[in-house]
C-alpha cells in the first residue's frame, strides 16, 4: 500500500507570520540603502524616497491582502497569476514567466543580503574582496542548515530573530532621539527642492533603493499554505508589517540625518556602525555591528523560506519539474526546493560583490511581471465577476489605490536604468520563447484549445 504524500502544515500564527514579515523587510537592505538614498538625493530631503516607498508598500499591500486572503496557499503571485488570467490560458504564460525570473531574481535577492552581509562584517574584521566573498557563501549555507526543520520551529526562531530586531532598532532610535540636532537633520542645499528634472531622475533612482528596502511585506503570501486563519491573518500581518517598518525606517533614517552632517553620511560605507561610533565609541559600534549582522541574517532566513515554496507551488501544479513538489516525509517543507535556489543563491553570492547592482536587477526583474502583473490581473478580474462581495478582504476605494500603485511602479522600472531595463525584458522575451516551445512540444495551450 502506498503512503500518503507529506503535505504543508497550518502552523503560522499571525504573531509569527507578521514576524517573519518584519525581519524579512529588514534585513542588510536599510543598513546600506540609507546613506545611498541620501547621496542619491544630494542632501535631507531624501526623506521623501522614504515616504512614497512607504505609500506604495500600503498600495500594492491592498492588491497583495485581496490575493492572498482569496487563494491562500504556497506560492503566492505564481498561484494569483493562473487564477486572475484563467489557469489554462493566459495565466499558464503568466505564471511561468514569474517562475521563470524567479529561479533568477529569488538566488539574487538572497546573494545581495549575504552580499550586504559580508560588507559589514569588514567593519569587525577587514578582509579581502576575496575573503568577503567566502562569507556570504558561509552565511547562505548555514541559513540552509537553520531552515532544514519543520514550519513550526522555523516559525519559532522567527520570533527571536524579530526580538533582535526590535530591540536593535528601539536603541538605534532612542540614539538618534537623545542626540537628534535638527540643524544637522534639516540642513537642506539651495537647490533641495527645485522641482527640476534633475529631481525627479534622482528622486526616482532613490525610490528604486528604498523601495527595495521595503520588499517583504508580502512574505506571509508565498507561505499562504501554512498560516493558521489566512483570511484574516495574510492581510492583518502585511498591513502590521507596513506600519512598524515605515515608522522605523523614517525614525532610522532622522536618527542618522540628525547626528551625522548628510556630507559625511552620504559617502559611508558603514553609516550605522558610524552613527554608533560617534556616538557611542568604537565598542558600541562593534555591538551595534553584530546586531545589524545578525538582523541581515534573520531578513535572509525569512526570504529564504518563502521563496522556496514558489518552486514546490508551481510544480504541484505540473507547470515546473516534479521533483519539487517533493515534501520532506517528517520535517514537511518543501526540501528539494530550498536546497535547489540556496545552492544558485550561494553561486550568485560568491560571484558578484556590488549589492547595489543587484539591488537594481532584481527590482528591473520583479516589477512587470509580478507587481504589475498581478495588479492590472486584479483590476481585470473585477470586472470580469459581478459578485466581488464576497471577498475577504476588499481594498478600500477599489481601483484607485490599484491604478496609483501601477503608476509608481513604472515610475521606479523607468529609474532603475536602461541596462538593468533591458536586461529585465530580455529575462521575459527569453522566458517567453522557452514557455512556447514547453508548450508546443506538450500541445499545450495555446497550441492546443483550452480544456
Amino acid at each position: 500500500m502506498s503512503e500518503t504524500p507529506a503535505k504543508l502544515v497550518r502552523g503560522l500564527g499571525l504573531r509569527e507570520a507578521t514576524a517573519l514579515n518584519m525581519i524579512d523587510m529588514v534585513g542588510i537592505g536599510p543598513f546600506v540603502t540609507m546613506a545611498l538614498v541620501i547621496n542619491i538625493m544630494n542632501g535631507p530631503q531624501c526623506i521623501i524616497a522614504w515616504i512614497i516607498g512607504a505609500f506604495l508598500a500600503v498600495l500594492d499591500g491592498m492588491v497583495w491582502s485581496e490575493l492572498g486572503a482569496k487563494w491562500p496557499e504556497a506560492g503566492g503571485s505564481f498561484v494569483f497569476l493562473r487564477k486572475l488570467y484563467g489557469e489554462n490560458t493566459w495565466g499558464r504564460m503568466f505564471s511561468f514567466l514569474f517562475i521563470w525570473q524567479t529561479v533568477i531574481q529569488a538566488p539574487l535577492v538572497i546573494a545581495s543580503g549575504a552580499i550586504g552581509f559580508a560588507e559589514h562584517f569588514a567593519y569587525l574584521v577587514p578582509v579581502s574582496t576575496f575573503e568577503r566573498r567566502i562569507v556570504s557563501g558561509a552565511l547562505v549555507l548555514l541559513l540552509t542548515f537553520t531552515l532544514y526543520r519543520k514550519i513550526t520551529t522555523a516559525g519559532k526562531i522567527s520570533i527571536v530573530l524579530w526580538t533582535v530586531l526590535i530591540l536593535t532598532i528601539i536603541w538605534i532610535l532612542f540614539a538618534g532621539i537623545t542626540h537628534f540636532d535638527p540643524h544637522l537633520a534639516f540642513d537642506y542645499p539651495a537647490d533641495a527642492w527645485s522641482l527640476s528634472p534633475i529631481f525627479f531622475v534622482a528622486l526616482g533612482q532613490a525610490m528604486g533603493k528604498s523601495v527595495y528596502s521595503f520588499l517583504g511585506y508580502y512574505n506571509v503570501c508565498h507561505l499562504g499554505g501554512e498560516i493558521e486563519s489566512p483570511h484574516r491573518n495574510i492581510p492583518r500581518s502585511m498591513f502590521f508589517s507596513i506600519a512598524a517598518i515605515a515608522i522605523i525606517y523614517l525614525g532610522m533614517q532622522l536618527s542618522i540625518l540628525g547626528t551625522l552632517p548628510w556630507q559625511t553620511a552620504r559617502h559611508s560605507e558603514f553609516v550605522f556602525s558610524s552613527f554608533f561610533e560617534n556616538l557611542y565609541g568604537v565598542g558600541a559600534a562593534s555591538f551595534g555591528t553584530v546586531l545589524i549582522l545578525i538582523i541581515a541574517a534573520a531578513s535572509l532566513f525569512s526570504a529564504m523560506l518563502g521563496y522556496s515554496r514558489i518552486p514546490y507551488a508551481a510544480s504541484i501544479q505540473g507547470t515546473f519539474f516534479k521533483i519539487f513538489a517533493r515534501v520532506h516525509p517528517t520535517k514537511h517543507f518543501p526540501h528539494v526546493s530550498l536546497l535547489v535556489l540556496a545552492a544558485l543563491a550561494f553561486v550568485f553570492s560568491v560571484f558578484f560583490d556590488r549589492m547595489g547592482d543587484v539591488i537594481s536587477a532584481i527590482l528591473a526583474m520583479r516589477i512587470l511581471i509580478q507587481f504589475i502583473g498581478q495588479t492590472v490581473g486584479l483590476i481585470l478580474w473585477h470586472r470580469n465577476r459581478a459578485n466581488v462581495a464576497s471577498l475577504p478582504y476588499k481594498m478600500p476605494f477599489f481601483p484607485l489605490p490599484a491604478l496609483l500603485s501601477i503608476a509608481i511602479w513604472l515610475f521606479v522600472f523607468y529609474f532603475t536604468g536602461l541596462p538593468f531595463v533591458l536586461g529585465a525584458s530580455a529575462v521575459i522575451a527569453l522566458g517567453l520563447i522557452v514557455f512556447l516551445i514547453r508548450s508546443r512540444s506538450q500541445s499545450e495551450w495555446p497550441f492546443a484549445l483550452s480544456e
